[in-house]
């Protein structure tokens, strides 16, 4: 009697899944580009809307041409929007950063955001997280500070910013979860695109004329509409490549992956901007890989021990 297999993919499969993922680290800076040289005349609410409005409409022809169905179950909804707001939210703040500080700095920052993700998993949701790696968050954490420092030091207030972008996207991940087993990316992407752009709106008519810096709309002026289109086709590029990696390599293959997008931002804040982290900030940006890698060590580990256990013949 032959006992099944577990599922392996191809080695194919996992190349092409690295290859995405790759791609993903070398486009999601680029959206960060278009967006700090949007913000030199365009403001940062006008900056958001774009992205979300052009990835709306990218995703649209993607939708009809592959016969995909618009149809969300009343049970979805909620989740959609909640979504998409904090997707919205997240960008905004990202945005809000990156207008005044570098793009490594704030993007080491950001990726506090796994951490959070185990933390909330631990001890809201009850899942099973040992106290290495819980060790390894706080480490993360402490990392972080090491950034933050001379970010504050420097631009005041603004460099707290990235926090917010950082918890809005780990509950961002967590809705996620649920929802990508149950829908289309294209579709998915589609309705976060579209929701974003009907919650964004509203706020950005009613403070027009107000006068307020980050989100009185302004009439953009030559190159600053390239950069505008720049910020929403390169996030559905780098999403669109990340959500199709997943499917086709395992998570605990690609997650170390994503840590190269630090040393890209870094090298285009440079090129673009002449903007290098200090000794201080590339201290806390190594510590952030290192608990980061660490983390994800401890997770394969862990996942090895439960598949051992579990393939183990009953005694």
């Amino acid at each position: 009697m032959s006992t099944a297999q577990p599922y392996t993919p191809s080695t194919d499969r996992i190349l092409a899944g690295v290859a995405l993922m790759l791609g993903f680290c070398i486009t999601a800076p680029m959206l960060d580009v278009a967006a700090k040289l949007a913000s030199a005349t365009v403001p940062v609410g006008q900056i958001t809307a774009a992205r979300f409005i052009v990835q709306c409409a990218l995703m649209a022809p993607f939708v009809w041409i592959m016969g995909l169905s618009l149809q969300v179950a009343r049970a979805q909804w909620l989740a959609l929007v909640f979504r998409a707001a904090l997707l919205l939210i997240s960008t905004f703040c990202f945005i809000a950063a990156i207008r005044v500080m570098p793009l490594a700095d704030a993007l080491a920052i950001v990726f506090v955001a796994p951490f959070i993700v185990l933390l909330v998993g631990k001890f809201y949701l009850g899942e099973d997280v040992g106290p290495r790696r819980v060790c390894a968050a706080m480490v993360g954490f402490v990392g972080v500070l090491f950034v933050i420092q001379p970010s504050f030091a420097a631009f005041g207030a603004v460099a707290l910013f990235p926090l917010g972008t950082a918890i809005g996207f780990a509950f961002y991940i967590l809705v996620t979860r649920g929802l990508s087993r149950r829908m289309h990316p294209v579709t998915l992407q589609f309705h976060t695109g579209l929701i974003a752009s009907l919650l964004c709106l509203p706020v950005l008519l009613l403070a027009q004329g107000s006068e307020t810096e980050l989100l009185d709309l302004v009439w953009p002026e030559g190159i600053a509409w390239l950069w505008l289109f720049g910020v929403g086709c390169f996030a559905a590029i780098s999403h669109m490549m990340m959500t199709y990696a997943l499917s086709l390599a395992p998570s605990a293959t690609l997650a170390p992956l994503q840590y190269l997008e630090l040393p890209v931002a870094t090298f285009l804040g440079y090129l673009v901007f002449q903007d290098f982290p200090n000794a201080l900030t590339l201290t806390g940006i190594t510590i952030i890989i290192g608990a980061g890698l660490y983390m994800i060590h401890r997770e394969r580990v862990t996942a090895h021990q439960l598949i051992t256990e579990r393939a183990a013949p009953p005694i």
